[in-house]
């Protein structure tokens, strides 16, 4: 059963390094690279199709952002990364992602730089602990500020 590495795709800018790391875990390892945006619900719950139209458009628009870094991850690491779009809350999607797939190994998040703290995620994990879908599972948390050389050296 082939390695999955699960990277969050978010707008953060450390993102990047995050993106980087599992790629080249994933090469050295074996493995691929599974890729998650989460998109928020749509706030207009009385007008459905003002909610559906800005939902299809929220898809449209990961869907666009997942094939282009798709192609940076296949040269990267070598295989074809696995897509992944939840729509809500991003902990919640994390979590029902996890659970459905048991390829899925490690997670791998890029903390943030300067004095912002370390970001969301890497903040709810240190204070929830890395339960995910009713089974542990281990989070690489690289330094969001790492140059692709620094990150060759370390994976």
């Amino acid at each position: 059963m082939p390695r999955k590495f699960l990277v969050i795709v978010d707008d953060s800018e450390e993102f990047a390094a995050a993106l980087s790391y599992a790629c080249r875990r994933a090469r050295s390892t074996g493995g691929r690279v599974a890729m998650l945006r989460v998109t928020p619900d749509a706030a207009f719950e009385h007008w459905s199709g003002v909610r559906d139209e800005i939902e299809r458009q929220q898809r449209e628009e990961a869907e666009t952002l997942l094939r282009r870094l798709g192609e940076q991850v296949l040269e990267r690491s070598g295989q074809p990364p696995e897509f992944l779009i939840e729509r809500g809350d991003a902990k919640a999607a994390i979590k029902a992602v996890v659970a459905a797939d048991p390829e899925i190994k490690i997670m791998v998040l890029a903390a943030a730089t300067g004095g912002r703290g370390p970001g969301p995620l890497v903040s709810a994990l240190a204070k929830e602990g890395a339960g995910f879908g009713g089974r542990r599972l281990p989070v690489t948390v690289v330094p969001g500020d790492l140059t692709d050389q620094e990150i060759e050296d370390l994976a």
